[in-house]
């Protein structure tokens, strides 16, 4: 079991160029995370992995937007989210997380990857808005009262979450590319 950090308000640094990776099983536990992502969590491999995903969440994401992306994965729809993360120091990082789906030879689900960027400023300035004001809706009327505050903040932008999510962090160019190629090795 891991020991859950103090918070600390410092963000923890890192390139671009790094694609953060993990594969979990069907119930959250890691299966296995890529060398990137335990030098930028400061875990590793051996303290992540049989661990559930949750040890890294930061106490700023609310839990409507990881019952979301449950509820989708486990429906068999991919997704991503923007998610701030819990180092090992204590420290955060924020990351644009895509989520993929693996089957068995049956069709069963099998294991989800994810592949993480690094979110930029403006991103990032956009979701701490928005996660703030989830938090405090979460606080006081749950986690169905913080999905009714996104429905709505959608329904006023008149987005879905994906186009939403899609408008705010899609790659463009060559990042497409590259993450493109990357969950086809991984999967």
């Amino acid at each position: 079991m891991i020991y859950r950090p103090i918070v600390l308000d410092k963000e923890v640094v890192f390139s671009k160029k790094k694609f953060i990776v993990s594969k979990t099983d069907v119930d959250g536990i890691i299966l296995f995370v890529n060398k990137n992502f335990c030098e930028v969590s400061g875990y590793t491999q051996s303290e992540l992995v049989g661990e559930p995903h949750s040890v890294l969440r930061h106490p700023d994401m609310p839990k409507a937007i990881f019952y979301m992306l449950w509820k989708s994965l486990l429906s068999g729809m991919e997704i991503s989210a923007v998610v701030k993360n819990l180092a090992k120091s204590g420290e955060y990082y924020w990351v644009i997380a895509d989520f993929s789906i693996k089957r068995d030879k049956y069709g069963k689900l099998e294991s989800f990857s994810s592949f993480r960027r690094i979110a930029s400023k403006e991103v990032i300035e956009v979701m701490q808005i928005l996660y703030a004001e989830m938090l405090l809706v979460e606080r006081r009327k749950g986690v169905e009262g913080s999905l009714r505050y996104l429905e709505n903040f959608l329904e006023e932008k008149n987005m879905s979450y994906e186009e939403f999510l899609e408008d705010l962090v899609k790659p463009k160019g060559i990042l497409a590319l590259l993450i493109n190629n990357f969950k086809k090795v991984l999967n």
